[in-house]
């Protein structure tokens, strides 16, 4: 594989912006990504979409918008890792020497989960009783998978609440010092224990909300990146995509997959958990971070909540997670949500995260999972 780097980022606010369509959304942060890249639409040789139920080809609505030049547009729907996929592609586009600039841009509206959810059936008939219990499995109420799952830790470790509920503190504090989150400010842990519940034992701020937004990258190869004149360079050094490798559903299948992925990304960038200075994980639920955080190696396991008390996963802590607000609080509009990782990683790699900089970064892991067993995790590196 050649050798790929980020040339440029781009994103729109991430929030509640019902007046706003995804294509100009979209557009916004593509244009954030070519002025950030120093390169031109004209440059652009390929793209890929990544977006979650908002109907056909929504790439080529912003390709259109854009102004058409022949090139082709992939669109994406995996769910939550949708961005993180999109990226993936236009990765392999360069490092496969296809082409020297590629385009990866998410977009996401909370319209399109509402409309989904909108065709639930008429309750009372069998199929409503059917979908009920597929909610419980899958896009539509992923509260009570993950509250059982905080249940099952706190059975097996004796984890208690409020150490989770650190958790969405410490990223609504980093959030604050974002201008591109949706929830930014500050809340305490006595705000989080009161306020009300979802699915018991998780309150609103376990869980992260829905919005719109999007996010853009440009990924070139090395010889472009030389005459675009990147210094510093972010480099990707690993992408990994993987899916579970046993069926069944169980608790752990997440955390599982996220463990084989991990590793292979570790061995693919010749690095190792102590390598890395900050990780954007999927922490759409407070329990995720902790079963993440262990799932791929930066502390041991049974021991992520004593590592959120002690303030090693906050900026200034051992390992940084979610230094934007993660999906807890910078927001999660799913299509994008991967790809707003790629932008704060390669924001704090070039040292440009100002306030929430983590001092001396110089490798930046990003994991995301979706709905239906995917996992998809890229290493960034600063040269």
């Amino acid at each position: 594989m050649a050798r790929v780097a980020v040339a440029g980022v781009g994103m729109a606010p991430f929030g509640r912006h019902p007046e706003r369509s995804a294509t100009s959304l979209g557009v916004e942060a593509v244009d954030q990504a070519l002025a950030d890249a120093g390169l031109a639409w004209r440059d652009v040789q390929t793209m890929y979409c990544g977006v979650l139920l908002l109907g056909l080809t929504p790439g080529t609505r912003i390709s259109e918008e854009m102004g058409f030049t022949g090139i082709p547009v992939v669109n994406i729907d995996n769910a939550s890792a949708s961005g993180s996929s999109a990226f993936r592609e236009a990765y392999l586009a360069v490092a496969t020497e296809q082409v020297d600039v590629a385009l990866a841009v998410g977009v996401g509206k909370a319209e399109g989960l509402r409309n989904a959810a909108g065709s639930f059936p008429k309750p009372g008939t069998e199929a409503h009783k059917q979908a009920q219990f597929l909610r419980m499995q899958g896009l539509f109420a992923p509260m009570g998978i993950f509250a059982m799952r905080t249940r099952r830790r706190m059975h097996d470790y004796g984890s208690r609440i409020e150490q989770l509920a650190m958790v969405a503190v410490k990223n609504r504090k980093h959030a604050s010092l974002n201008p591109y989150a949706q929830l930014r400010k500050p809340q305490t842990l006595e705000d989080v224990m009161n306020a009300r519940m979802v699915c018991d034992p998780l309150t609103v701020p376990h869980c992260c909300p829905i919005g719109d937004g999007a996010s853009a990258a440009i990924v070139v190869s090395e010889k472009k990146a030389r005459e675009l004149g990147l210094s510093p360079m972010v480099t990707v050094e690993a992408s990994v995509f993987r899916s579970p490798a046993s069926s069944g559903g169980t608790t752990s299948q997440d955390s599982d997959t996220t463990a084989r992925t991990a590793r292979e990304a570790y061995e693919q960038a010749g690095m190792g958990p102590e390598d890395i200075s900050l990780v954007q994980v999927h922490d759409a639920f407070t329990i995720e971070e902790v079963d993440y955080c262990e799932a791929m190696g930066f502390c041991p396991e049974g021991e992520g909540e004593r590592w959120v008390e002690a303030g090693e996963l906050g900026i200034g802590g051992r390992i940084p997670f979610s230094t934007d607000g993660g999906l807890l609080s910078r927001g999660h509009p799913n299509g994008p949500t991967g790809l707003a990782q790629i932008w704060e990683t390669t924001q704090q790699l070039r040292g440009q995260s100002e306030q929430r900089q983590v001092a001396g970064a110089t490798a930046g892991l990003t994991h995301m999972v979706g709905v239906g067993g995917v996992c998809v995790v890229h290493i960034l590196k600063r040269n």
